[in-house]
């Protein structure tokens, strides 16, 4: 069973960022791009965001006695091989697993258009991951 504190202390990350990004982020890329404490800080936000839903998967995999896998888009493949999540949003968040490590080591410039199209566009599956997982949690409670 997946421990209760955990799953509560990174839903709670979760929506905080995703709270943080919305409440800051321009409609516009132009006046995001102009902006360099505005970028970090939907950078940084949306990191947070990713990281916590990658270790929550990881977390949820190994509390329920399963492998987890040696990929963050292999975990979320995981997930939803065991009926935790479905295909689509397994493969969604395992792309944006990929996003999670280009920000996290800096493999090359940061490609700020396409944080800002993901931050204006792809949070919501960050939203649901974290409404299905809690949903499954009080399912087997």
């Amino acid at each position: 069973m997946v421990d209760r504190t955990v799953l509560a202390a990174k839903l709670a990350a979760v929506r905080d960022a995703v709270a943080r990004i919305r409440e800051v982020l321009p409609a516009s890329f132009e006046t995001f791009e102009r902006d360099r404490t505005l970028r970090e800080v939907v950078l940084l936000n949306l990191f947070v965001a990713l990281q916590e839903c990658t270790a929550l998967a990881a977390h949820w995999l190994s509390d329920e006695g399963l492998a987890v896998p040696p990929t963050y888009r292999e975990t979320f493949a995981a997930l939803a091989e065991n009926g935790v999540v479905d295909a689509e949003l397994a493969a969604r968040l395992g792309s944006a697993a990929g996003l999670r490590n280009l920000i996290a080591h800096r493999y090359g410039a940061i490609d700020w258009r396409r944080i800002h199209r993901v931050a204006a566009s792809e949070l919501e599956d960050l939203l649901r991951f974290c409404e299905t997982i809690a949903r499954n949690a009080n399912a087997s409670a």
